[in-house]
């Protein structure tokens, strides 16, 4: 079994065009029935804080594998990321395991490719994207707007460190797009095509306004329903990435009293006319467009020979 650090992992991971593509074809797999990814489960030890088994696998593309990964918002006040797990690929003819990696790069890599995906298909154009929020995602966020050819991006980021260190880091690796950092989160989101939201799951009072939304923006909550709230997105067309897993998150009160039902899932959407109305993407996390990206880290790995090969000793 081959082990990848996070840096192996960062070091190999596709492009961003690249890894929008699998994401895309992991969405579209999802809605049609051709892959598993069952709910995932949650378990809980200090409270805002919770661990997650992410199993999936695609039949058709011999892919096999889960991802664990923890969320504690604490982390960060004792140098320790937010985010942080393994994901295991499995011989998917045998079930043996056959590579293990660190999961914090690829969380970030996957989750800024989906969302990618849906920008490529469901933007409705004539706008800035906004995103609020100036961490690890948005820092991953710019790299797959970069390569989409996004002429501008508009990132809302409370404290002045956080704006400066976000400038300063687009300016080395992201140098082909214009951002712009704003201390109110109204002066990004207003006139946006696509709206980004990444502050903290479970964050009190950062709903965002319905009236500071353009009518047909492309909103895209990694945040769950802290910016993105009920109203918000009860109007306009609501979809998800894995409908079964947010009715789960959704019955557990994950997204709040009230939130409504999904109409259809997004890679539906990617295969459809975008609706001339304001769209959400709840996509909150599944585990195929994990695997689909490990997997091609993998392949990378291998043919480098990077990482680390763990063996058996001989009995």
């Amino acid at each position: 079994m081959r082990y990848l650090s996070d840096a192996d992992v960062e070091r190999l991971l596709p492009g961003p065009s690249d890894a929008v593509d699998l994401a895309h074809e992991a969405l579209v797999a999802l809605a049609r029935g051709e892959a598993q990814a069952p709910p995932k489960p949650a378990v809980h030890t200090l409270p805002g804080s919770f661990a997650n088994a992410m199993p999936a696998a695609w039949p058709a593309r011999g892919l096999l594998g889960c991802k664990w990964i923890s969320i504690f918002p604490g982390n960060p006040t004792q140098g320790l990321p937010t985010a942080s797990g393994l994901v295991l690929l499995n011989d998917h003819r045998t079930g043996v395991p056959v590579c293990v990696m660190e999961a914090a790069a690829l969380t970030a890599a996957r989750t800024a490719a989906v969302s990618g995906a849906c920008v490529r298909a469901l933007s409705p154009g004539g706008g800035h994207v906004a995103i609020t929020g100036a961490g690890v995602q948005a820092r991953s966020h710019l790299r797959v707007l970069e390569a989409l050819g996004t002429p501008e991006v508009v990132v809302f980021a409370r404290r002045q460190q956080a704006r400066d260190e976000l400038a300063a880091w687009a300016a080395r690796h992201t140098p082909g797009l214009r951002v712009r950092l704003v201390a109110d989160v109204e002066q990004a989101v207003r006139g946006a095509a696509v709206v980004v939201t990444a502050l903290s799951i479970g964050l009190e009072g950062a709903e965002l306004r319905p009236e500071w939304v353009r009518a047909d923006a492309l909103l895209l909550p990694l945040d769950y329903a802290s910016s993105v709230g009920r109203a918000l997105a009860g109007s306009g067309v609501l979809v998800a990435d894995d409908v079964a897993q947010f009715e789960s998150v959704r019955a557990k009160g994950g997204l709040g009293e009230g939130y409504p039902s999904p109409t259809a899932t997004t890679g539906d959407l990617l295969q459809a006319q975008r609706p001339p109305r304001r769209v959400t993407c709840q996509n909150l996390g599944n585990g195929l467009s994990d695997l689909v990206v490990a997997a091609a880290v993998a392949r990378a790995a291998e043919d480098a020979g990077a990482g680390q090969l763990l063996g058996r000793a001989a009995p």
